[in-house]
């Protein structure tokens, strides 16, 4: 699985152009940066260079505000890649009074697609970053901010569930239908491994808020097809799942989910690739 995990890797190589957004726990966006990120495989792939430069204007050309650069031989635990090149990275714990986050990355053909959650040290949902990057040459466009419209309908899937333990990724089939009940309010269905998870959401602007259950969170609908599902507090003792979702096109979506168990630890991370079949 290791080997699996640097040719999985592999897969992201290249000049990558794009931007930093910074948004808020509402969606609201703050601030945004430019970016250019290179990774480079030498010495047969065996070794791979990454550099990232920022810049604070509007141009690629100017000095870059950041440069900075890493050499990688093998990859921490607490990343995993899958067969797409698409990966989940985050902290191994929640633990009392610390920084938390996941970084959830999306690759598909001249497009990535990145996402960072952020919670503070009281466990509050604090911060989002979005990065929007393009292969450089290439003539991939952003996608427009997604919709609820884009979301309703039924999803056939394949989901992909890998371990930090490296035990072999298990795959299975899902079946997700989304349906507006009124002007406010909306209803998901879940299938999966036989069981069913059905919830309601009211609809706030870009928001999508479940406040069925034990903990809080809400769906943001955000530019370039992405969506992400978070709890508006962690809690310690009780297990939970941070999502990024992209519309990659209108007939197909991807969700990348972070799970962690009762004690705090990262569990699991799961790829679910579904297509719209109504």
């Amino acid at each position: 699985m290791s080997e699996n995990n640097w040719e999985n890797f592999l897969k992201n190589l290249g000049e990558w152009r794009g931007s930093f957004t910074k948004i808020s726990p509402q969606g609201d966006i703050r601030d945004s940066t430019l970016s250019i990120i290179n990774l480079e495989g030498l010495e047969d792939n065996k070794l791979v260079k990454f550099r990232l430069r920022r810049f604070r204007g509007n141009s690629y050309d100017e000095a870059p505000s950041q440069d900075y650069e890493q050499e990688y031989r093998n990859l921490g635990r607490q990343i995993i890649f899958f067969e797409t090149g698409t990966f989940s990275k985050g902290a191994f714990q929640l633990a009392p009074f610390a920084d938390f986050g996941s970084e959830f990355g999306f690759i598909k053909g001249d497009r990535r697609l990145r996402c960072v959650l952020l919670y503070d040290r009281q466990n509050e949902f604090s911060n989002i970053t979005l990065i929007r990057e393009f292969r450089s040459g290439s003539n991939a466009e952003e996608r427009p901010q997604l919709t609820f419209d884009q979301l309703l309908g039924k999803w056939q899937g394949t989901a992909y569930s890998a371990y930090p333990d490296l035990r072999p990724t298990e795959e299975f089939e899902t079946r997700l239908e989304v349906k507006r009940i009124d002007d406010n309010k909306v209803q998901q269905q879940l299938t999966f491994s036989g069981k069913i998870l059905s919830s309601t959401a009211q609809i706030e602007g870009n928001k999508l808020i479940f406040n069925t259950g034990d903990s809080p969170r809400q769906i943001l609908l955000l530019p370039d097809g992405t969506s992400t599902n978070a709890p508006s507090k962690l809690e310690l003792r009780k297990p939970f799942f941070l999502e990024v979702g992209w519309l990659v096109n209108e007939k197909e979506r991807q969700r990348l989910i972070r799970n962690y168990d009762a004690t705090g630890a990262w569990s699991s991370s799961t790829l679910v690739i579904e297509h719209k079949i109504d």
